[in-house]
């Protein structure tokens, strides 16, 4: 009944405005449906806070996946599961694995052992390109757009039909044209909605490191994919424009689309995150509700660091620091 009412709502009010409904209802006007995050949240509850534990209704399995680099192996994950609908924080410290991890996932990498399913089909081996047409894309740690492209360029590289790109379709206007008006239809929404509309006819080369992320988020929902897999999404981002960012992360669960992301920012995870996995030296150490991880002492020590709560611009940081030591 819940997932019914959650599409009828997507019918009513068009994805390029769920973003400004994600927290807060616009004057005047009812919050949108949680059914999903409602969903995610009662599920999980049942589900124990152990590494590798299986989940009620995963997405994203992997089992036995390694890679080694010479005599050093950057990711031994046992057995890994993502819950569909939610959003996954993969958090460890650095070095831990965890964007060589996305890179297997995704076909950029190859390991030296396991297998991994999406939606219930074998992925393992598969080209970037393919596991992107199968609805499981990603973004970069360090942004990967076209600098010399426009903005609209850069999402029109996006779009999943493109029946004017071989070389004598292309000489018949007829067979493109209106393909072509939709996609630049939804490329533009997506930029109004990501607020690089004003920036759509600049070259790509010419944006800020936040507006990169911006623009390779807003381009990966070209494909309207299943699994959108974000690493690191708020490094370099002007912390003005972080809350606009977390907002449109929080929308894309309501629209049914599964989150899993790579994030130092803690208190981010916290506030949006339905499940975090901790990972450390390449494997899985810790699963669970933010709540119960952030607490555990021992991931707080070995991962985020003692004082991970604490303002490291107050001075009794140090005298308590100080103290420890004596």
């Amino acid at each position: 009944m819940r997932e019914n009412n959650v599409e009828t709502t997507r019918e009513a009010k068009p994805f390029q405005d769920l973003a400004k409904w994600a927290t807060k209802a616009p004057e005047g006007e009812t919050l949108i449906s949680t059914a999903y995050k409602d969903k995610v949240s009662e599920d999980l509850k049942f589900v124990d806070n152990t590494p590798g534990v299986h989940k009620p209704d995963p997405i994203l399995v992997a089992d036995h996946v390694t890679r080694k680099f010479g005599g050093m192996t950057a990711v031994d994950v046992n057995h890994f599961e993502i819950e569909r609908h939610g959003i996954t924080a993969l958090i460890g410290p650095n070095g831990a694995g965890k964007t060589t991890f996305f890179n297997l996932m995704t076909g950029f990498d190859t390991p030296n052992t396991g297998d991994w399913r999406f939606d219930g089909r074998d992925m393992a081996h598969m080209q970037p390109e393919k596991v992107a047409r199968m609805g499981m894309v990603r973004t970069f740690q360090l942004t990967k757009v076209m600098s010399r492209l426009t903005v609209l360029d850069n999402m029109l590289l996006g779009a999943p039909v493109q029946p004017g790109e071989g070389m004598f379709r292309s000489l018949i206007p007829g067979l493109w044209r209106k393909q072509e008006r939709e996609n630049i239809e939804k490329a533009e929404a997506l930029l109004e909605r990501f607020l690089l509309i004003k920036k759509k006819n600049d070259f790509a080369g010419s944006l800020s490191g936040g507006q990169r992320k911006l623009l390779e988020m807003a381009r990966a929902l070209m494909r309207d994919p299943k699994l959108v897999m974000l690493d690191e999404p708020m490094a370099g981002v002007n912390p003005a424009l972080k809350q606009s960012l977390l907002d449109h992360i929080m929308s894309l669960r309501e629209e049914g689309t599964t989150v899993l992301f790579v994030e130092h920012d803690i208190n981010m995870v916290r506030h949006i995150a339905d499940w975090v996995t901790v990972m450390a030296e390449g494997k899985i150490v810790a699963e669970g509700q933010p709540k119960s991880v952030m607490n555990d002492p021992a991931v707080i020590d070995a991962y985020l660091g003692a004082h991970a709560n604490i303002d490291l611009g107050d001075d009794a940081v140090l005298d308590l620091k100080e103290s420890e030591e004596h």
